[in-house]
């Protein structure tokens, strides 16, 4: 099942849930208006337990078992554990001795901590992955990054956390264009977008401390909107777009040393296929004639981040949502961003950091 969401046969409905809009896949609940943390934990289906329960193996060899009626002894697995749903008993990992289950409700906590519980935050999505191993959650901060007059940049958090044993707690700012919905995974240079948090006695406590990543959205917003309303003022030629773009995609140092040489007969297809695209996205999509983005370096930035979310194909909507919040796509975005800053600063120049 390529999305992936976990399907409950005891409820007979998917655990996810969405304000007002499907999502990609068109499971789950639909909610007309703005969740509670309580209501949206029933909404996603995550309104479950889990708990840590001991590991065991058989002690008799397979021959001796099949001359048992089935009740031989079991030997406990040493320093390790089960993770387990105590809705159905499903287990959803292995972990070791000191790994610390944080609830989904508590998950939902750590957002209602940041706003004080008040009506700020707005839960937009929800859910559960696999057997519910996995959980995400994304809630709308009350403010926008304005760019321009009209460009409007909503403001996210989004927490992802597991109960495999795979993965630290993952709490971050997102913010996304409402205009094109590009989600734009810009990391401020010294500044974090988000914090880690891994599963030990501490998880917890630590994630009751972490309201702080509301003062980091905050610091972090404030310098967004003015490095992307500088962008929007910086004038870019279409030849330098492409130039920008081609960087950008570059997959590695030689591709870039190809395209400095004029070799381009050494790329890709693949490669040139997808600078193509990007580039036609940028000269062509009715976003990027805004005032804001037409002819503009806040444009150029915005042609990379829009040509992951609304050109390239993927092989699902779990594989987009991945590449996007932690793969490809967002690399991509990073280099954007920091080719963009450079040439903020240093004009076209910028273009050729990577080789030096």
């Amino acid at each position: 099942m390529a999305h992936n969401i976990f399907y409950n046969e005891q409820t007979e409905k998917h655990s996810f849930f969405s304000v007002k809009e499907k999502a990609w896949h068109g499971l789950g609940q639909i909610v007309e208006n703005y969740p509670t943390s309580a209501e949206a934990i029933r909404y996603a289906g995550l309104d479950y337990t889990v708990e840590k329960r001991p590991l065991f193996t058989n002690s008799l060899t397979n021959e001796l078992a099949d001359l048992d009626d089935g009740q031989f002894p079991k030997t406990e697995v040493p320093h390790f554990f089960a993770t387990v749903r105590n809705d159905n008993n499903a287990v959803l990992g292995v972990v070791g001795k000191d790994y610390e289950v944080v609830q989904n409700a508590d998950a939902f906590q750590f957002f209602d901590a940041i706003v004080g519980g008040g009506d700020g935050i707005k839960y937009e999505t929800a859910g559960a992955l696999g057997k519910g191993e996995r959980v995400f959650i994304t809630a709308k901060l009350p403010d926008y990054i304005k760019v321009g007059r009209q460009d409007l940049i909503e403001q996210y958090l989004f927490l992802t956390t597991s109960h495999d044993g795979f993965g630290s707690i993952t709490a971050a700012f997102t913010p996304i264009r409402i205009v094109c919905n590009n989600t734009l995974n810009a990391a401020m240079r010294n500044h974090s977008n988000g914090i880690k948090i891994r599963h030990t006695a501490s998880a917890n406590d630590r994630l009751k401390q972490a309201h702080t990543l509301m003062g980091i959205s905050h610091v972090l917003a404030d310098e967004l909107e003015q490095l992307f309303n500088h962008w929007a003022k910086v004038s870019i030629t279409d030849a330098q777009v492409k130039k920008l773009i081609q960087v950008a995609m570059a997959p590695n140092k030689e591709v870039i040393n190809n395209l400095e040489l004029g070799m381009l007969d050494k790329l890709s297809a693949t490669y040139t296929n997808i600078v193509d695209n990007a580039y036609a996205y940028a000269m062509g999509n009715p976003t990027q004639q805004m005032e804001t983005t037409g002819g503009t370096l806040f444009g150029a930035y915005n042609a990379i981040t829009g040509y992951y979310q609304n050109v390239r194909s993927f092989k699902d909507g779990d594989a987009k949502f991945k590449s996007i919040m932690d793969g490809t796509a967002k690399q991509r975005a990073q280099v954007a961003f920091d080719l963009c800053n450079a040439f903020a600063q240093g004009g076209a120049d910028a273009l050729k950091i990577i080789n030096n």
